[in-house]
This record gives structure tokens, C-alpha cells and sequence, in this order.
């Protein structure tokens, strides 16, 4: 089975380096697969759900923010704001989060203000994705 290196670092922390056969990130353009011997590229990555198979066939998923990821030679390397395990994520702060994005996309924001409250409701919706696919999976 064909695998490359993988590298996954969050700002605060390091969450994956390691083997990997296939990774599936959140792009502005759709989910976006890279197998090994992708092509050299550059790619941003907005918040939503991440998975990963790995050389065991065991797949992990995290909810990640936005960020870039950056594919050379069979080495990727991903570097996002946040990532979280599904374990990680409290749900009922994600909902809470969730709801005030909602309600202050509701009031006249400033077009900074709008695309910042957008990307916070993006990541708590993408947070709880990742949690209840933890929570079917028991």
C-alpha cells in the first residue's frame, strides 16, 4: 500500500506526524483527497471535518479551522488554527457558539465583521459534524 508522511500541526499544538495512505481535507472548492504521489501543490483549507487513513486502515477524523496545507515530494504537511478530536469537542459549547454566530449574522455587521461571525458559525457547525459522527459510531 502506497503511503506518504504526514504532518498535521495546529497552532497550540502538534496533532499527527506519521505514515498516512490517504487524507481528505475541508477546501473552499469541496472536500479535497491526496493519496500518495500527489502532485507538488499549495491548497487553503476552511473549517470543517478532516479524516485520515492510516497504514493499519484505521481512519481518524477531527474538525479543523482554516488554514493551508502544503503537499511536496510524498510529504504533506497541514497547518490549521485549530484541530480537535471528536472526544475533544464539548457540544453543548459548539451549539451555544453556533447560535450566537446565527443571531449576530442577524444584525448590521461591518463586511469584517460578517465574514468573521461566518467563519465562527462554520467551525461550531463543523465541530458538532465531527462529534456526532464520534457519537454513531459507539
Amino acid at each position: 500500500m502506497n503511503a506518504f508522511k504526514l504532518h498535521i500541526w495546529a497552532s497550540e499544538k502538534p496533532f499527527y506526524d506519521g505514515e498516512c495512505v490517504s487524507l481528505v481535507i475541508p477546501s473552499v472548492d469541496g472536500k479535497y483527497g491526496i493519496m500518495a504521489k500527489h502532485s507538488n501543490t499549495i491548497t487553503a483549507i476552511v473549517p470543517g471535518e478532516l479524516t485520515f487513513t492510516i497504514p493499519d486502515g484505521k481512519t481518524q477524523i477531527a474538525a479543523v479551522s482554516e488554514g493551508i496545507v502544503k503537499i511536496e515530494d510524498n510529504d504533506v504537511l497541514v497547518l490549521v488554527e485549530t484541530i480537535e478530536r471528536p472526544e475533544e469537542i464539548d457540544a453543548n459549547r459548539a451549539k451555544a457558539a453556533a447560535e450566537a454566530a446565527r443571531e449576530a449574522m442577524m444584525q448590521k455587521l461591518s463586511r469584517r465583521e460578517y465574514y468573521t461571525t461566518r467563519l465562527t458559525l462554520a467551525r461550531a457547525m463543523s465541530r458538532l459534524q465531527v462529534k456526532g459522527h464520534s457519537d454513531e459510531n459507539k
